[in-house]
């Protein structure tokens, strides 16, 4: 049997990835009470159990209660019962963000203030996330993005080291992005933006890709990069980075940058053993 206990912030994903796990055909519990924890575990774990996979969701109502919950884990570890942990995270701007936007209090928000309780939160929390399993790290990921990764984990049952890789497109007249780990300036390749015929279109078309990637410097540069983040990736893996963005830049963000992001992101996608997504920040723009 196959025992997933989901927990993580509060608006980081949990309800959602109860609800994407039970499509899955986990059985799913949310909000035991936590004296209920142990016979729950009791009665899942009998030989002539019907269930074979198993989702329990356990949040944060308060500070003690969520340390009787890591106590009874830890209790039943000790007898010998076999579980994993998922947790879901995002960073504070946009848990701030996604509880302003449903107007809900913040279970540790004492004096209504979400800031304090996501603060307050992260710090009751710290231990569980790491002796977590898996982190998911919602942040930017589409809800098509978190389903695969949870397929990716638990139907695929392919290893995980909780990395979760944005390559992003951005151009530098409309600044770097803020959360950008690693940004590579593309500007030193040809600008199909003084092409007539290539002006208007962008890195998402053929014919840009073509014009960019037919310049010598860009495959050379892209083999390097390439290289460079298969390099770093297992390191920052080891130091326990959850989330990585990597940020390439042309001078408005619609041509080279684009074309340079698809390419990168179709040599990294389903290459390892993280998840990688893709997304053009500035595409929109009208500017070169």
């Amino acid at each position: 049997m196959r025992f997933v206990v989901v927990t993580g912030m509060s608006g980081g994903g949990k309800s959602t990835a109860l609800k994407m796990l039970e499509d899955a055909g986990f059985y799913c519990v949310d909000n035991l009470p936590l004296s209920l924890v142990e016979k729950f575990a009791e009665l899942i774990s009998m030989p002539n159990s019907e269930i074979s996979k198993v989702a329990l969701g356990l949040d944060v109502r308060s500070d003690q209660s969520f340390e009787d919950a890591t106590r009874i884990l830890g209790q039943l570890k000790q007898s010998g019962c076999t579980f994993e942990i998922l947790f879901m995270d995002a960073d504070e701007k946009a848990l701030i963000k996604r509880y302003k936007e449903t107007r809900r209090v913040h279970p540790l928000a004492a004096d209504g203030r979400v800031e304090d309780g996501v603060r307050r939160e992260r710090k009751v929390l710290e231990n569980v996330k790491k002796n977590a399993d898996y982190v998911i790290d919602t942040t930017h990921l589409l809800t098509r993005e978190l389903k695969e990764e949870l397929d990716r984990i638990f139907l695929e049952n392919r290893e995980y080291n909780s990395l979760m890789v944005t390559v992003m497109s951005f151009g530098f007249k409309h600044g770097i992005p803020a959360d950008a780990d690693l940004v590579f300036d593309v500007r030193f390749l040809p600008n199909p933006f003084y092409i007539d015929q290539l002006k208007e279109k962008t890195g998402n078309d053929e014919e840009v890709q073509k014009y960019v990637m037919s310049f010598e410097e860009a495959e050379v540069f892209m083999q390097k990069l390439v290289e460079l983040i298969n390099f770093l990736l297992p390191n920052y893996v080891k130091e326990g980075k959850y989330s990585l963005v990597i940020a390439v830049g042309c001078t408005g963000g619609r041509h080279r940058s684009v074309t340079l992001a698809n390419e990168l992101y179709r040599r990294m996608k389903d290459k390892g053993n993280y998840g990688v997504k893709l997304y053009h920040r500035d595409v929109g723009d009208s500017g070169k």
